[in-house]
């Protein structure tokens, strides 16, 4: 099995994760937080335009991740001082079960010790069991709770969730 992870770095390269978010957030998070929500998130975050705008802030990464040479799925990472906080790990359903995810995560793993943070942290909306539950199954452990208002009426109702990276 032959998964390829690519940092992002030009438009071509955000064009695909902005397709791939579209296909990848009507499936999996309309059923969680309505259509109109996907649509309003997808139009905020995640055209091309502005995943190269905050792949321009000091510390923001996008990665394509690529199984069998095929685009499949994407990362997103804030590098902060004290934290890996991973913004995005998006997998396209086909690709699921695959190992891909757990592949992805050992590659924050070795950036977090390359950056010496403790954790990896990330946010998980508290409806979405499915990812949850396959955080759970990769190590990370809810240690928390946030409510973000993005904008248009829309809130996220999150777990703050972290997974300890000992070094090496």
């Amino acid at each position: 099995m032959e998964i390829q992870i690519k940092r992002v770095t030009t438009n071509s390269q955000a064009e695909l994760v902005a397709g791939l978010a579209k296909t990848i957030w009507y499936d999996h998070y309309s059923p969680i937080i309505g259509r109109e929500q996907v649509e309003y998130m997808l139009g905020k975050y995640q055209t091309s335009k502005a995943i190269l705008a905050q792949t321009e802030l000091e510390g923001n990464y996008y990665f394509l991740i690529h199984h069998e040479f095929v685009p499949v799925g994407y990362i997103g990472i804030v590098e902060k001082h004290n934290e890996l906080f991973l913004s995005k790990l998006y997998i396209l359903n086909t690709e699921r079960g695959k190992g891909i995810g757990h592949f992805a995560i050992d590659f924050l793993v070795t950036r977090c010790r390359e950056l010496g943070a403790p954790y990896i942290t990330l946010t998980v909306n508290k409806q979405n069991s499915d990812s949850i539950g396959a955080y759970e199954k990769l190590g990370f452990e809810i240690y928390g709770e946030v409510e973000s208002d993005i904008g248009a009426g829309y809130v996220m109702d999150d777990f703050l969730m972290r997974l300890r990276v000992n070094p090496r």
